[in-house]
């Protein structure tokens, strides 16, 4: 995968973008939770994160603390010598890992902590979420890291101008 060249895509169609998702925030269409759970799916019928993982390699999530706690039981350590060794504070107060790509991501692009990953891998890109009009910004932003964020986009477009 071309991540350069998904990236200058994503950042061609943003305003397009944009303006298809706020006209769903400004009037959002019958059964658009069905139909964005529906694109959702099939998006990711075709989409290998294994081959991408560049949500890994370029951006952090935020850790909560029951993310912490979770993921520092895993390796055994206090929750705070977890996070001295893997996280920094933000500026916006928020808990991030210390650098990327992220530490626990392999050469193979696997996860060595997927199972107790933190929530906000778990559910990216977001595109599976209810009231996506919401998160606009976010998705918008996910696009230009995310290929799967942007067919979301491009493929809810097509299947709301199919209803």
């Amino acid at each position: 995968m071309d991540l350069k060249a998904h990236k200058n895509l994503a950042t061609l169609k943003q305003k397009e973008h944009k303006k298809f998702l706020d006209a769903l925030k400004r009037k959002p269409p019958k059964n658009l939770d069905y139909t964005v759970l529906e694109t959702h799916e099939e998006v990711f019928e075709n989409i290998d994160c294994l081959k991408c993982a560049n949500c890994c390699k370029t951006t952090g999530p935020l850790f909560t603390e029951k993310d912490i706690e979770r993921i520092a039981k895993h390796f055994r350590m206090s929750p705070a010598v977890f996070e001295q060794k893997y996280l920094r504070t933000d500026e916006d107060q928020d808990k991030v890992l210390r650098q990327l790509p992220c530490p626990f991501l392999g050469e193979d692009n696997f996860c060595s902590i997927y199972d107790v990953r933190p929530k906000a891998c778990r559910e990216f890109p977001h595109t599976d979420r209810k009231k996506i009009y919401q998160i606009n910004n976010l998705t918008i932003k996910n696009t230009l890291i995310c290929p799967a964020a942007f067919d979301f986009v491009e493929k809810l477009q097509q299947n709301l101008d199919k209803k």
